[in-house]
């Protein structure tokens, strides 16, 4: 592990102390902790002092050292040893950390830190001229099916392109990073295949196209399976067809097994029209459908809403979050289960999330859950 050193004493401020909303949090925080285990408090309050500054300063470290009843060499040590604590100032509106491990650098992690370089600084922990922006090369951060990618902040950015970084940079160094969606920067959801999901899609031709396989692979299993007629020279003696059952089978065999066939044929075409156990679209509990409007709300920002379950509430006539929010339990139980996802409404609480965005968006849900949606 490199040696991580305190920033120059030119750097340092004289004095650190937490603003009123930070100083109430850390008093809470501490409180959390049984009496004489207060100092495990160490790691929040450093990662508090780190979000309010930039970074983590000596004299956040003395004061923080003092609130939990410890000595500054103690909690030096736990800033020096974890590499998300910036021991130096960064960037004051964006500290890109690209991470360099195996996965990102097989998909082009090099090219994002040729872009930092080229854009903010050729070394890194080194701000640009108007001390801005400032990057780092990190270890994994966590995304590797999306790579590459880069975290600014506490959100991650992935399924880069040098070019997608530029804009990304561009836009923080002019102060609407908060425009910018974090998350994949491709058409796809979370970790999900590029253009949405490409198996377990229920769709009716590929449940047809699986039946005829059905049918035809038992089909020749049964056939496969039949005995085969002994050759002349191990066949019995006996003339008499009627009473050797040798000479029975071969004749007998293949009409069971085209009987069997017929029966699996059968049910196999069947399966497909089974019902899977979906309420009625005409029962009394479906929750009320609208018209589409010109601008129908983001029903994905719900967390447990993705793009196919969007796709069915639409379906069903559901295009705002003001619907959701007014479902009563009976409606909720059936969305649920046309759904096929029980409990998926209350356990992720699409009522409060829905409430909290017809209310004031992002905002309201960032207010009311202290995270953006999603």
């Amino acid at each position: 592990m490199s040696v991580r050193r305190l920033a120059e004493d030119q750097f340092q401020p004289a004095a650190f102390a937490f603003n009123d909303e930070n100083a109430a949090w850390a008093d809470k925080t501490i409180q959390k902790y049984p009496e004489g285990r207060q100092q495990s408090a160490v790691i929040p309050l450093l990662m508090r002092a780190q979000e309010q500054d930039g970074w983590v300063t000596r004299a956040a470290i003395e004061k923080i050292a003092d609130m939990l009843d410890m000595a500054y060499i103690r909690v030096l040590e736990v800033a020096t040893f974890y590499t998300q604590f910036q021991l130096g100032p960064v960037g004051t509106r964006a500290h890109i950390q690209v991470c360099g491990t195996t996965p990102c650098m097989l998909r082009g992690s090099e090219n994002l830190m040729a872009v930092c370089k080229s854009k903010i600084h050729h070394h890194p922990f080194e701000r640009n001229a108007e001390g801005t922006l400032s990057w780092e090369e990190v270890e994994c951060l966590g995304a590797c099916v999306n790579a590459p990618m880069v975290m600014i902040g506490k959100d991650t950015y992935e399924d880069l392109t040098p070019e997608r970084l530029e804009e990304i940079i561009d836009t923080f160094d002019a102060g609407n990073g908060a425009s910018i969606t974090p998350g994949p920067q491709i058409d796809r959801h979370f970790s999900s295949p590029e253009g949405g999901p490409t198996s377990l899609t229920d769709e009716e031709p590929k449940k047809k196209a699986s039946a005829k396989k059905v049918v035809a692979e038992a089909a020749t299993a049964q056939v496969d399976a039949a005995p085969v007629p002994p050759s002349e020279a191990a066949r019995p003696k006996s003339t008499d067809a009627e009473t050797n059952a040798a000479l029975k089978t071969p004749v007998t065999a293949p009409k069971a097994a085209a009987k069997n066939v017929k029966a699996v044929e059968e049910q196999a075409v069947a399966a497909p029209a089974t019902d899977a156990g979906k309420p009625s679209l005409s029962d009394k509990n479906r929750p009320a459908g609208i018209e589409k409007p010109a601008t129908p709300d983001d029903l994905k920002l719900i967390s447990g809403v993705g793009p196919k379950i969007e796709g069915t509430l639409h379906e069903l006539g559901i295009f705002t979050f003001a619907q959701v929010a007014g479902w009563k339990k009976a409606e909720r139980e059936w969305v649920d289960g046309y759904l096929n996802f029980k409990g998926r409404i209350e356990r992720d609480d699409w009522i409060k999330q829905a409430k909290a965005l017809a209310k004031g968006g992002e905002a309201e849900y960032i207010k009311v859950f202290g995270k953006k949606p999603r």
